[in-house]
């Protein structure tokens, strides 16, 4: 059999996460006395590493003011998930999809621009400790859309890149997976619009049923 990978981006892509980060941004930037972004500036640096998000939102701030929002950021964050009513619902169709490419032998790997400590508060909170085959992060190299992520996948798994499909909801995740010579997955249920990823990706889906139909044309492509 084949060997095939797809790569997936979490929030936006898995994850409903919309509410609780531009809720944290907000909540951020009012504790520094700093001026709110709108959620339209939010979403748009949403996959990139925190640090990288915080210094194209706020690019007049310096490092120090930079480093300040992103360490208030992640003590915020925190606390929101430690908050009894929390919740980061995932898509509908998120986790039948990846149950059903688990049984169909597909290798399973994530990237994502949540820090360690984020990945593995997602793999507790939605019982994927035995499900995702490696997992990359911010804190493992340069920030989306550099291609390091995509390519530590491939290599931690065997893949190539004609055997592998990146799978996300922003510009960014598509920019890696063309860096990384992967076919570029978009969606468009997350923090980018459908027209934004259409920029950068091979194909845009706009539910489950239509991402399933194109993860099945790309396990038909591979020799």
């Amino acid at each position: 059999m084949s060997l095939k990978l797809v790569v997936w981006d979490v929030d936006g892509t898995l994850v409903d996460s919309r509410k609780t980060i531009f809720e944290t941004a907000v909540a951020v930037y009012g504790e520094l006395g700093l001026r709110a972004p709108t959620y339209d500036e939010v979403r748009q640096i949403v996959g990139l590493g925190l640090r990288e998000a915080f210094a194209v939102l706020s690019p007049d701030l310096p490092e120090a003011e930079i480093d300040r929002l992103t360490q208030t950021y992640r003590t915020q964050f925190q606390a929101f998930r430690r908050d009894p009513g929390f919740i980061e619902p995932l898509y509908e169709g998120a986790a039948e999809t990846l149950d059903r490419l688990r049984a169909e032998g597909w290798k399973i790997a994530m990237a994502t621009g949540k820090s360690r400590n984020g990945v593995e508060t997602v793999l507790r909170t939605h019982g994927w400790a035995d499900l995702f085959d490696s997992t990359h992060c911010a804190d493992d190299g340069p920030s989306k859309p550099d291609p390091a992520m995509l390519l530590a996948a491939m290599a931690a798994l065997g893949a190539h890149p004609w055997q592998t499909i990146m799978v996300g909801d922003t510009t960014h995740d598509m920019r890696m997976a063309r860096a990384a010579g992967v076919y570029a997955q978009g969606v468009s249920w997350g923090f980018h619009t459908a027209d934004e990823v259409a920029t950068a990706a091979d194909h845009v889906a706009h539910d489950f049923a239509t991402l399933n139909r194109q993860l099945g044309a790309f396990a038909g492509r591979i020799p």
